[in-house]
């Protein structure tokens, strides 16, 4: 159902329940000769096939399937370590072990203007380590203009198949050249290429702009023995976390999350709910 066909419900809803003026129901009557109501629903004829807005909706609403079950929680005593890396790593392998997650290292990546506009997209992670988590990416793109203004981002991790995700925020700060320049070669020889191609998130004429840009290049290092210089535009940054939280769904919504966190300056510790764990890392339990 397209724009103009959601428009077109909308004025007959108007035109029903009069809303608009005599002059303009009688502009629209002919529009609503092509929808009827059945029981308060909106059907809409479009191609000899009739769409109920209603019923589209309940479908939508409707949509649940059940996670894990009141025997298989998450809880302070099932944590495998007690700093979040540790964790990160336990269930980030059982993870990319699992039938159906073909790519376990796929992250949303949410970042925002210094005015704090967001946007959100799927990005790789391609390491990790104490220090943070590791992405590339091209720095003419809208997310690395973001980052340059206000460095801070959240990561997320959604493992559907095992009812888990994992949610990460910190600051972001580039990596080293000799890194990027590593990871960069190491890259299948077309996807160094199509790095040299793009410069990513700019306006183009059209898709054979980009493909003759392609060819060109490939031609230009046809030779394998000849290196592809990755472009200045291109690289890695780090994620330098300060927050996981590691969430386990439960078929009745009250969810388990776990959070390890950094203490705030001259914040004190309460023992009945905050825990003291290793690396100068503290993790509690939060409601669903």
């Amino acid at each position: 159902m397209n724009s103009l066909e959601i428009a077109a419900l909308i004025v007959l809803n108007s035109v029903k329940s009069s809303k608009l003026s005599k002059k303009a129901q009688n502009l629209f009557l002919p529009l609503a000769k092509h929808l009827h109501t059945t029981q308060g629903s909106f059907q809409y004829q479009w191609n000899d096939k009739s769409v109920s807005v209603c019923e589209m909706s309940n479908n939508i609403s409707g949509m649940r399937k059940p996670y894990r079950g009141k025997q298989d929680k998450f809880d302070l005593d099932h944590l495998v370590s007690k700093e979040p890396f540790g964790q990160f790593e336990a269930w980030f392998n059982e993870a990319k072990n699992t039938d159906g997650i073909l790519e376990a290292n796929a992250m949303s990546l949410a970042t925002a203007t210094k005015n704090g506009k967001p946007s959100v997209r799927m990005v790789l992670m391609k390491g990790i380590d104490q220090n943070g988590i590791v992405f590339y990416t091209n720095f003419l793109s809208q997310k690395a203009k973001e980052l340059t203004e206000n460095p801070y981002c959240s990561l997320l991790f959604y493992w559907e198949p095992i009812k888990r995700q994992i949610r990460v925020e910190g600051h972001v700060e580039k990596v080293s050249e000799e890194e990027s320049n590593n990871y960069f070669h190491s890259r299948p020889r077309d996807s160094q290429i199509g790095a040299c191609v793009s410069q990513q998130s700019q306006v183009v004429a059209s898709r054979k702009t980009i493909d003759d840009r392609n060819v060109e290049l490939q031609e230009k290092y046809s030779d394998p023995n000849v290196l592809v210089p990755k472009p200045d535009y291109w690289g890695g940054y780090r994620v330098v976390p300060n927050r996981f939280e590691f969430w386990q769904g439960q078929t009745n919504r009250l969810h388990d999350r776990i959070v390890f966190r950094r203490l705030k300056n001259g914040e004190s510790l309460d023992p009945s709910v905050t825990h003291e764990g290793t690396n100068g890392w503290v993790y509690e339990r939060l409601m669903p």
